[in-house]
């Protein structure tokens, strides 16, 4: 199965003015969109923690270099800086490219992998996502209501002791490709994110106890082959828990689909 560039892939500049063209959309929407973005930062913990979460900073990514992984660790702790303590008040809008802003040189942040256009790659801020990821794997198990997410065509790398189902987090690229959730409940929220010895760790809070929780699980997990590619599928679900009524199911909904390109050869067909 072929697939066709994109006009913008064919040289630099047009890549360059596409790009900026979108930024531009995505500042005037944040103009005039008439939504209350979360900006609050508070230095203490709201009450109650809805859930918790770690991420492995070091993983083996194909043939990647490993200065990339590296200099990951370094964006990510300039970007946390920006989100570590957000609160999100009813009616309010988080916003990861918001928060965070442009990453750029000039701030500290250094060259690490993206993923674009098929391919893994060296750019400024790459490996911010891994927070992204982390903060939507969050809001899953939150009455939190996802707004704006986005997630990779494609499956660079081979499984390397993979916690998350595959497809379950979001990816980020200033400023069109944001992450976004509104709070349409009565509670205050807060996300808290920090980073250890080897992981990226982060925590939802809230300021009243919720008398429900959620768990989210994967479905109809395979690896497809089409003519000469490959493909990666699954179903995302969350169920609706009852904490206190030991743990009664009362609501299951289907989170998302996923189907991706696959860039490897699956171990189910060598």
């Amino acid at each position: 199965m072929k697939h066709r560039k994109l006009i913008s892939q064919y040289h630099p500049i047009l890549y360059n003015i596409a790009v900026g063209l979108r930024r531009l959309q995505r500042k005037l929407i944040w103009i005039f969109d008439n939504k209350t973005y979360s900006k609050e930062i508070l230095k203490t913990n709201l009450d109650h923690r809805i859930k918790k979460h770690q991420s492995v900073l070091l993983k083996k990514l194909g043939e990647n270099n490993a200065q990339l992984q590296l200099n990951k660790i370094a964006n990510i702790k300039i970007a946390i800086s920006h989100i570590d303590g957000i609160i999100i008040k009813p009616g309010e809008t988080f916003s990861f490219c918001k928060l965070v802003g442009l990453p750029t040189a000039q701030k500290g942040y250094l060259h690490g992998m993206e993923l674009s256009f098929g391919e893994a790659k060296p750019g400024i801020g790459g490996g911010i996502c891994q927070i992204s990821n982390l903060i939507h794997w969050l809001v899953l198990h939150s009455p939190l209501t996802v707004t704006e997410r986005y997630h990779h065509s494609f499956d660079p790398f081979p499984d390397d002791g993979r916690v998350l189902p595959f497809g379950s987090g979001a990816t980020v690229f200033y400023n069109y490709r944001d992450y976004q959730f509104t709070n349409n409940t009565k509670h205050i929220f807060q996300i808290n994110l920090w980073l250890t010895e080897k992981c990226l760790e982060g925590e939802l809070r809230i300021n009243e106890e919720l008398n429900f929780s959620y768990h989210v699980f994967e479905k109809d997990h395979q690896f497809v082959k089409i003519e000469n590619n490959y493909y990666r599928k699954n179903e995302i679900w969350r169920n609706k828990l009852l904490k206190f009524e030991g743990g009664k199911v009362i609501e299951t909904e289907l989170i998302t689909k996923n189907f991706a390109r696959v860039t490897y050869i699956p171990e189910i067909f060598k």
